[in-house]
């Protein structure tokens, strides 16, 4: 888990800190019974207190990152064959089929993400919650403003934390 990972702490149902991990994990370690939320997944982030000290992450020395990854990819050999014979090499031609598929998902991938977050955050938090049932009806049925207003008796910490993570993000 990277240390500038965007999370979320709650207490029960009341919003302790937001912010780069760094910043809410020594204050999520302090408070009894904290749970801290990967903000892109709704995860709960299992934290270690030997790696937080509150201090900002160290700058590293050497090359930037220029957000590359290299991974390993297992084809048959006529698709390695196509590849091949695409302008830029290998990689350019993987990078530009998975652009044009992510332009034609239409946003579908991002809206399952961002309800699936908000599900796992509300099914921690809001599980035994009344009107837990409606929201998780209104969330899968993408009613986002139903979702806004079903679980009216919940915390509003929870409810706008909810809301926003069931909201999909702008795609980079």
């Amino acid at each position: 888990m990277e240390h500038d990972t965007p999370c979320t702490a709650f207490t029960r149902t009341t919003r302790l800190a937001q912010g780069p991990l760094w910043q809410v994990a020594p204050l999520a370690l302090a408070t009894a019974g904290a749970l801290v939320f990967d903000d892109a997944t709704g995860r709960v982030i299992d934290l270690d207190p030997r790696d937080w000290d509150g201090s900002p992450p160290a700058p590293k020395r050497g090359r930037p990152r220029l957000g590359v990854t290299a991974r390993e990819v297992t084809l048959l050999p006529r698709h390695w064959d196509w590849l091949a014979q695409q302008t830029g090499g290998t990689s350019a031609a993987l990078r530009r089929l998975i652009d044009e598929a992510r332009r034609a998902d239409g946003g579908r991938t991002a809206r399952r993400q961002a309800h699936e977050a908000a599900y796992r955050v509300m099914t921690a938090l809001g599980g035994d919650l009344p009107g837990y049932e409606d929201a998780t009806r209104a969330l899968f049925a993408g009613d986002l403003s139903l979702l806004a207003e079903r679980p009216s008796a919940w915390p509003e910490d929870l409810r706008t934390h909810v809301c926003a993570l069931a909201t999909p993000r702008e795609d980079p």
